[in-house]
């Protein structure tokens, strides 16, 4: 059984636009509302948690919708398509917003944005496994979450080179995104032909019967792995949101060298994508996530022993970032894995949900432990959380799939179809 590369390669096209998408978000809209329309960081961060409550509401239904239908060019495709086209039509619109000093316009195209972008999420994330074997989904993962690292990468790239110091004119960093996100959906529209492909990965692999009631030992697992998801998110997100006030705090560091320690992580884990693919596929996803999860514990407890900035500090990021990568590529296969055949959609939208309210959560759960006892709570807030995603994932018993395969340098030539 061997893995389509280029076929995956197209398919995390949407993927690398989405994550570009995020990036530029994160980096580029509270600047604009700061510098733009002068707001005070209590507005801008209400705006800016705009989209994770949406995404707990359309991402599960965005995706159980796209189970449902079927048209001439696929369950997925549609959303895809119209998604992309609308979010990138309305996402000009933010910077003539700004140029225009027009708030109102500004939060509605916003808005309108978010709303498209969250309604092909789930759909474009689902394409993958709907024509991946699953005993192949943790190498075809690693293949997405590699195209992910490359979108956001490449957002970086646009935002350094159409946004100089000084300069607040952001419409040609949000022309040059839209055009990326619209080439990247033409690609795949024109590469994957996503109902012809779906009856013939149908044919090579035996799938559980459309839409089936799971059984009980099943929802068991997929219930304990999604608290898992929940913890191992938590502790994540904790580090990654915390840590330039952390590195400040407690080390007497600017925001360069915590940046640096996290572009560390960022790199590790882009790095070990792949090879953590073919070392799924060999020992399984189940022992590839224990692994993950025993190195982030022992990172983020290593990493709340520092009172200063160690040169130590640069292995224990790249330790993260490993760890980091194992979990990642592992854990979403493991759920579309428990799935019926016609439900992937659907728990594409449920893994979403719960890695979506543990990132809402975790920051105003931690947020009070530092409030009360100081930052040096952090890590420790971080261990206990993957401390209980260890605990919780020994309960899961299903999802885990390993596919033989070469050893060496024939491992990586076995992935072409």
């Amino acid at each position: 059984m061997k893995l389509n590369t280029k076929q995956t390669f197209f398919i995390g096209l949407a993927f690398m636009s989405i994550c570009a998408f995020w990036q530029l978000y994160d980096q580029i809209i509270p600047l604009m509302l700061d510098h733009t329309f002068h707001l005070n960081a209590t507005l801008i961060g209400i705006i800016m948690s705009f989209d994770n409550i949406l995404a707990l509401f359309m991402l599960p239904f965005f995706g159980s919708l796209s189970d449902k239908i079927n048209t001439r060019i696929g369950k997925r495709m549609p959303f895809i398509l119209t998604g992309t086209f609308t979010a990138a039509v309305f996402l000009i619109l933010i910077p003539i917003a700004a140029n225009m000093k027009s708030i109102a316009l500004f939060i509605i195209a916003l808005a309108l944005t978010l709303i498209a972008m969250q309604s092909y999420r789930s759909p474009a994330v689902a394409l993958m496994p709907d024509l991946t074997p699953k005993p192949l989904l943790s190498k075809a993962n690693a293949i997405i979450n590699l195209m992910g690292a490359i979108g956001g990468m490449l957002a970086l790239i646009l935002i350094s080179l159409f946004v100089p110091e000084g300069v607040e004119n952001y419409l040609p960093l949000f022309i040059s995104l839209a055009a990326i996100m619209l080439v990247s959906a033409a690609l795949l529209f024109i590469t994957v032909k996503e109902k012809k492909q779906t009856i013939e990965s149908s044919r090579d692999e035996p799938l559980i019967q459309s839409h089936k009631q799971l059984p009980k030992d099943v929802k068991r697992s997929l219930s304990f792995l999604l608290f898992s998801i929940a913890f191992w998110f938590m502790g994540y997100n904790a580090v990654t949101t915390a840590f330039s006030r952390y590195a400040a705090a407690v080390w007497d560091k600017g925001a360069g060298s915590s940046a640096t320690l996290m572009l560390i992580a960022t790199a590790a884990a882009t790095i070990a994508y792949l090879p953590i693919g073919q070392l799924s596929a060999r020992f399984g996803r189940k022992k590839m996530i224990q692994f993950g999860i025993i190195l982030l514990s022992f990172s983020f407890l290593v990493g709340g022993w520092f009172t200063s900035l160690s040169p130590l500090a640069y292995l224990i990021f790249a330790c993260v970032g490993i760890a980091w990568a194992s979990i990642n590529v592992n854990s979403y296969p493991m759920v579309v894995a428990m799935a019926s055949e016609g439900d992937t959609g659907k728990y594409t939208g449920i893994y979403y949900t719960f890695s979506m309210s543990a990132q809402i959560i975790t920051p105003i759960l931690s947020g009070l432990f530092i409030d009360l006892t100081g930052y040096g709570s952090l890590f420790p807030y971080a261990f206990i959380c993957t401390l209980l995603a260890f605990i919780t994932f020994t309960q899961v018993a299903h999802g885990d799939e390993k596919c033989a395969g070469a050893k060496g340098i024939e491992a990586f030539e076995e992935m072409d179809a």
